[in-house]
């Protein structure tokens, strides 16, 4: 759809919400939601029950939130993915916190943990998630626009209206950015397996 159609359908949209139009709020989440879900899941590293509840709090924010909604500034798909990145990096911090709290581990899930492949990968995709939630939004945005919605360096540059090598460039930074955040992750979980092992 050309940009100017676009805004043009998504502010007739959110005045007819904003109106009390139900049936307008239902054809406008039915058209992003698959696309919505498919991002978060990829944000929580394919873990579908964290997916759901992220899908959840986004969607109650978004309602609350409509009236802030510009069509002007970016699609409503683009609006809904920056309200839930935002969910998950809180979901994020709760994490973090809650486990600080935590003074002890189990040895027997320690133990399990150090030779379970199941939980190996599921570490890894919660370092990758992690990862994610740690850079700048330009640089999620432009992993996210080459690697999960699959568009060329020229596409992702003609629809940012910016030149092919800007677009190499902060591929690159972003690129390097997640590999150090991983590293880092990785390191941190390496040190911490072996203190709980001797607790």
């Amino acid at each position: 759809m050309h940009p100017e159609n676009r805004v043009n359908r998504e502010e007739m949209l959110r005045r007819a919400v904003l109106a009390g139009d139900e049936d307008a709020w239902r054809v406008w989440c039915l058209e992003v939601f698959d696309e919505l879900d498919r991002f978060i899941i990829w944000r929580c590293g394919g873990r579908r029950n964290e997916a759901d509840e992220i899908v959840q709090e986004t969607w109650l924010t978004a309602v609350r939130q409509i009236r802030s909604f510009q069509p002007q500034q970016g699609s409503f798909l683009a609006w809904l993915r920056g309200i839930a990145a935002n969910v998950r990096r809180n979901h994020l911090r709760s994490a973090r916190r809650l486990s600080q709290r935590e003074s002890t581990t189990d040895k027997e899930f320690v133990d399990a943990a150090q030779t379970d492949p199941a939980t190996d990968q599921h570490e890894r995709t919660q370092q990758i998630a992690a990862a994610l939630d740690g850079l700048l939004e330009r640089q999620e945005t432009v992993l996210r626009a080459k690697y999960f919605d699959g568009l060329s360096v020229a596409d992702i540059a003609a629809a940012w209206n910016e030149s092919p090598k800007a677009i190499e460039s902060l591929l690159s930074r972003a690129r390097d950015a997640i590999r150090e955040r991983f590293e880092k992750l990785s390191r941190t979980v390496e040190k911490e397996i072996p203190q709980r092992t001797k607790s």
